[in-house]
């Protein structure tokens, strides 16, 4: 079998621009070329792009960010009403391939087998486990983080971001924080220990890059394996907490829009 090449990827997706210099990978994600606004065609994409990105031998080391001003401020749930997916006319089905998906972008991301660095640009008020599944992330100073669009809208929190925060924040902080639709300021973040450095908006791309090319300087094999080993409990507890969390967050989800409909 031909191995996979940058070329194979590159262009493949909608909503995620790939650059690569010296081994170092940069995925942004955007809407249109601007911040990203989550909706189904970046759900649809993240799982596989993660897959392309991991099994591409040339990659030594991932950088992860948002275009424009916001990492991801914005939800679009209309996206995926046309497939029975979410809105009054959801179904098993439909959801089954929002479940499907969603537990596909988490895995292929913890999958990937070098290190990733998570640049926050800006706030991250929905999905903002993307950058925290990362091995280091660093947020902008305009950063937000929030978890808006699950329990806002009367939804279970289950496609992993409840694990994520419980994990970083600890139990109570995270289960305040996804109940009560927190919003932490990215100096708080990195005092609770969820962000690792915060920098000026225009220091922070620069930072990551630093960081990566001093990584990508080690041998091949202590970039992959350093990454498997740190990855080992986040993926037990993703397989747990989106395996059950997501089948959860759908029930709510159709309760949700029978009250409403």
């Amino acid at each position: 079998m031909k191995a996979i090449t940058l070329d194979d990827y590159v262009n493949k997706y909608e909503s995620i621009r790939m650059q690569r210099h010296n081994g170092i990978l940069e995925v942004t994600l955007h809407t249109n070329g601007d911040s990203l606004v989550f909706n189904k065609t970046i759900h649809d994409e993240l799982g596989f792009a993660f897959a392309d990105i991991g099994a591409d031998r040339e990659n030594k080391v991932v950088i992860l960010t948002g275009a424009g001003e916001n990492f991801c401020a914005d939800f679009d749930p209309e996206s995926f009403k046309s497939f029975g997916g979410l809105g009054k006319d959801i179904t098993a089905t439909g959801w089954d391939q929002t479940y499907w998906r969603g537990r596909h972008n988490v895995i292929t991301q913890l999958d990937i087998p070098v290190p990733m660095i998570g640049v926050v640009n800006g706030p991250a008020i929905a999905h903002s486990e993307l950058a925290l599944l990362c091995d280091i992330v660093l947020a902008s100073e305009t950063a937000v983080f929030q978890d808006f669009p699950h329990f806002g809208n009367g939804v279970a929190p289950g496609d992993g971001i409840q694990v994520m925060w419980m994990l970083l924040l600890g139990v109570n902080r995270g289960r305040y924080f996804l109940l009560t639709q927190q919003k932490l300021s990215a100096q708080e973040a990195f005092d609770f220990g969820a962000v690792n450095e915060v920098l000026p908006p225009d220091k922070l791309l620069p930072r990551a890059c630093e960081l990566a090319a001093q990584m990508a300087q080690k041998p091949p094999l202590a970039l992959r394996y350093a990454r498997l080993l740190l990855t080992q409990q986040l993926k037990r507890l993703m397989e747990d907490g989106v395996s059950i969390g997501l089948a959860l967050e759908g029930l709510s989800a159709i309760d949700v829009e029978r009250q409403q409909g």
